[in-house]
């Protein structure tokens, strides 16, 4: 504080350097000067924003003296960056008085001391709600470097608050900082790329979700959208930081996401770049805007074509965890278009993705890995038996009982996309995946109920060997009778009836003697498949369950009480076959009840 008891005493009627004596102070001033001097000789123990010590700091900030302006609003700017809490208007208006100065020194100390008081969540509402915001934008038009650099760096600290953002964007301080983005000065540059991205980013008030979509566009009717990416190529770390970011933010849009490539078309290069950047926070986030930008299939092809798989690989491999889950978010939506299933591969993800299966300290991690692998299944023989020659099915075997619900889910889901492969059905049963698979159907989520379902009925058509299902057929938790009865219940949904019959309609196709017999002769089975071939379209109860399943060849047989017909005529015959003719297997209309679309 020694510049401001200096800049005190120096207004005490001393010689100016031009030989004249400026006018005398008031006696309040002088008072003023006094005791403010002494406050300061204690100030650890001194609060200046309230009561005594505030009040000779708010006589030198209304003075007509601007040498003692300057003393108060450098008093304020240095008392500010040691002490910040929570002031009242009686602290604020004479800040704010001062930053009408036409003298610049002043304006820079009272903008610096508002910036400092702005990291406060209450005054940060208080000061816009004075009309803070615009006389910071009176600010931001300064020639002087410093004045603008303190006034956008308040402006940022205030954006932080949801309901300043609205505000601050219908201003015009929007259009002021995105100007002020491509100025020479580092600083200011910093400072108002930082300010545009915290416009972009998510409201923690969920009624406020349609006010964030306003304020990001007006941010792209600003004309940020191409100043934003033209400092992707910034030599500062916090400015490519602030932009990249802020670019990920509004890449959240689709609308956005076709305005961002009609800007410009290197965008995709700009971020695979910085994703060989020194700053981890940039490779961080350059790998999270390209995986917003591939919520678009443009984009999905975009990336693997400009080389993006192998900075992405490499930050998988890393043990940082922000760059581990950056990365696998974004190979999980790059892997959603079957064109870049065999390239993500071949370039060697797989191994990295079974390994963050494990990856029990981010239960996101583990999501993001097992549905890329599931996308990666999706479409190819080839690369079903690569991902399971890998090790991924005795992995998740290994974890699926540990892990968190949501992981479980996409697990389930994984192998019912593997079990459609015919050639790879056999191994899969060899692996006793029903081990897990079985008391799994009971679970109390739906969606594993469902997929561990569903991956059952998947493996149970057109197999050469039923052995592993007559095994299972009491044990685990009850077996595969237990899980039939429970889908086939009255009061299960309707979603579940349907695969429990079709998985039985499988079993009587497959024509194995010993599984067959085991069906017809569980009454409880065969009650309930009675029940449903004779029940009406109002006794159907309505699903509830978005099933991960779906309809392929039964769409043409008709609904579940058809399918239920068609396979209580099947049992019947075997009743009446005392001799146990062995049962033809179905033909090319049985059908399959795959699992649904590849999942982001």
């Amino acid at each position: 504080m020694g510049n401001t008891c200096s800049s005190c005493l120096d207004c005490c009627g001393k010689q100016s350097k031009s030989g004249l004596y400026e006018p005398l102070l008031q006696e309040n001033e002088r008072e003023a000067i006094a005791e403010l001097l002494q406050y300061l000789e204690n100030r650890s123990n001194t609060n200046f924003f309230e009561g005594e010590p505030l009040r000779p700091l708010s006589t030198l900030a209304y003075s007509d003296n601007v040498d003692l302006q300057r003393s108060a609003a450098l008093a304020f700017a240095e008392i500010t960056e040691k002490d910040v809490r929570q002031v009242g208007r009686e602290t604020l208006d004479p800040i704010l008085f001062l930053l009408q100065s036409h003298d610049i020194e002043v304006q820079r100390a009272a903008s610096a001391a508002l910036g400092n008081l702005a990291v406060n969540t209450e005054n940060k509402l208080l000061i816009v709600k004075l009309g803070g915001l615009e006389q910071l934008i009176r600010q931001m038009g300064s020639p002087n470097v410093e004045v603008q650099c303190n006034a956008v760096g308040c402006i940022t600290n205030l954006a932080t608050h949801d309901e300043n953002k609205a505000k601050i964007a219908k201003s015009d301080a929007l259009r002021l900082l995105v100007d002020l983005a491509r100025s020479k000065d580092q600083r200011v540059q910093r400072n108002a790329t930082g300010a545009l991205l915290n416009m972009t980013h998510t409201l923690t008030d969920c009624a406020l979700l349609c006010t964030l979509e306003e304020n990001r566009q007006q941010l792209v009717n600003a004309g940020a959208i191409p100043v934003l990416i033209g400092l992707l190529s910034s030599q500062d770390a916090d400015v490519q930081y602030y932009c990249t970011t802020a670019l990920s933010n509004i890449a959240v849009d689709a609308n956005n996401r076709k305005k961002l490539a009609q800007t410009d078309s290197r965008l995709v290069q700009y971020l695979i770049a910085l994703m060989d950047t020194k700053s981890l926070k940039v490779q961080c986030q350059a790998a999270l805007a390209l995986r917003n930008l591939a919520s678009d299939e443009k984009y999905q092809l975009e990336i693997v074509r400009c080389k993006g798989l192998p900075p992405l690989l490499r930050l998988l491999r890393s043990s940082f965890l922000p760059l581990i889950l950056s990365s696998v978010a974004c190979i999980r939506n790059i892997s959603i278009h079957p064109t870049n299933e065999s390239p993500i591969i071949d370039e060697g993800f797989v191994n990295p993705l079974i390994e963050l299966l494990s990856y029990d300290e981010n239960e996101e991690i583990q999501c993001h890995a097992i549905s890329t692998l599931r996308n990666l299944a999706a479409s190819s023989e080839r690369n079903k038996r690569a991902i399971i020659e890998a090790g991924a099915v005795e992995r998740i075997k290994n974890l699926i009982n540990q892990v968190p619900t949501s992981v479980q889910t996409e697990m389930t889901a994984a192998i019912a996309v593997l079990a459609l492969s015919d050639e790879l059905k056999q191994r899969l049963l060899s692996m006793n995946v029903l081990n897990v698979l079985v008391p799994l159907t009971s679970s109390q989520n739906m969606e594993v109920q469902g997929n561990s379902a569903a991956a059952i009925g998947n493996l149970s058509s057109k197999v050469k060997d039923y052995t592993p299902f007559v095994k299972a057929w009491n044990e685990p938790s009850g077996g595969l009778q237990a899980f039939l009865v429970h889908f086939l219940s009255e009061s299960q949904d309707i979603a579940f009836q349907h695969i429990g019959v079709w998985t039985v309609e499988q079993f009587l196709e497959g024509g194995d003697k010993d599984l067959v017999m085991k069906i017809t002769q569980s009454n409880d089975i065969v009650t309930c498949i009675q029940r449903i071939a004779h029940s009406t379209q109002q006794d159907k109860p309505k699903s509830s369950y978005d099933s991960t399943t779906e309809e392929t060849s039964d769409e043409m047989e008709g609904d579940i009480v058809g399918l239920a017909k068609r396979v209580m005529a099947a049992i019947q015959k075997d009743d009446t076959n005392a001799e146990g003719e062995p049962h033809q297997e179905g033909g090319a209309d049985a059908g399959r009840q795959p699992v649904g679309d590849k999942q982001r």
